[in-house]
């Protein structure tokens, strides 16, 4: 029986260009892209959650913090801590108060009695890791060095939220739903134009904003939003990360979804300091981190919940930023985006 189109059998250049023109090569890529991706996805959030410790704190200090006694304690901290506090000194406690609302300090050292009393204050809303290490270590380092501590939570978490993740898992919703979104659109609406697509984006970007925010709120009651701020913070958080997709299905095409989940999944939830506090992370990825946009999302939606009055510009330009950076690729090179059309539809020509 002839095995090949001339009675040969097929060579190994005729098998693998047949394998080529397979669902096979396709298939077998993604199999190894998924197993790989399994293992990042677990690796990552394991090197950033699993065993937060501090690296940095900043801490504010007040009173005689510079005597014998209030030395012995700071040592003591750090040593406790395995960290370096990294102390900010104010000539008051309503000084140091401020800080920790404009989110520069983590923690108040306020010592007395030339250093043979300290009082502890921590702020649960800055970070509910941080909070309870410092909690655990200021009494330990008290009975060792002879201090006096009282610790007190000057700006706690809501009740509701008693860990501190449901900002997390608010914006972790926003970021996934919003290149879900996205890649919806590409596959269920490829015809829209380029306008149309950002249009659509912005669309179920605002409704699905505001879904998140009246569940959470309204329905469930775990956190009291400041409703329309966090409402369009978690819009432009979907808006943004529907455009990240946007903007690699332009340059990848059918590999969009490579990039996307790096970017947003791998690297910038875990480092959003969301689930663990930026002083915790990783030295890289407590750095990185704010500049991505779960970072952004995460931090704005922090301090819009937790710090009315002290909110940033910083986060909300790294938003806007990369959507900026995606619209303008989308854009530049739309006619490369395996969307669109060129035609009227069959129906607007009768």
């Amino acid at each position: 029986m002839p095995h090949g189109a001339h009675g040969k059998p097929p060579t190994r250049g005729d098998r693998w260009a047949s394998f080529k023109e397979s669902p096979f090569l396709p298939a077998t890529v993604l199999l190894l892209i998924i197993a790989a991706a399994a293992g990042l996805f677990a690796g990552s959030y394991t090197y950033a959650m699993a065993n937060p410790t501090p690296h940095h704190v900043p801490t504010a200090v007040v009173g005689s913090y510079d005597q014998a006694q209030g030395k012995a304690f700071l040592a003591g901290m750090e040593k406790a801590l395995d960290a370096s506090l990294k102390i900010h000194t104010y000539d008051s406690r309503a000084a140091a108060v401020e800080a920790v609302d404009e989110q520069k300090v983590f923690a108040i050292l306020e010592t007395r009695e030339d250093g043979r009393a300290v009082t502890l204050d921590v702020s649960g809303a800055s970070g509910a890791s941080v909070a309870e290490l410092l909690e655990e270590a200021g009494p330990a380092v008290g009975k060792e060095t002879g201090v006096a501590v009282t610790v007190r939570d000057i700006k706690p978490l809501q009740k509701g939220d008693p860990r501190g993740l449901a900002i997390f898992y608010i914006s972790l919703a926003a970021v996934i739903i919003g290149f879900v979104g996205a890649i919806q659109l590409s596959v269920h609406a490829k015809a829209l134009t380029p306008l149309e697509r950002i249009g659509f984006t912005a669309a179920y970007s605002l409704l699905g904003g505001f879904v998140i925010a009246a569940v959470v709120d309204w329905l469930l009651g775990v956190l009291d939003l400041p409703f329309v701020e966090s409402w369009l913070i978690l819009a432009l958080t979907m808006f943004t990360s529907g455009m990240v997709f946007t903007m690699f299905n332009t340059l990848f095409g059918r590999w969009a979804m490579l990039p996307t989940w790096g970017l947003m999944v791998l690297l910038g939830n875990p480092s959003s300091g969301g689930a663990v506090s930026w002083p915790l992370l990783p030295s890289v990825l407590g750095l990185i981190g704010r500049w991505l946009p779960p970072g952004g999302s995460v931090n704005a939606q922090h301090t819009a919940v937790y710090f009315a009055g002290h909110q940033h510009a910083f986060p909300f330009l790294v938003l806007a930023a990369w959507t900026l950076l995606s619209c303008a690729v989308f854009w530049f090179w739309r006619h490369r985006h395996p969307g669109g059309r060129t035609a009227e539809p069959a129906h607007a020509a009768h």
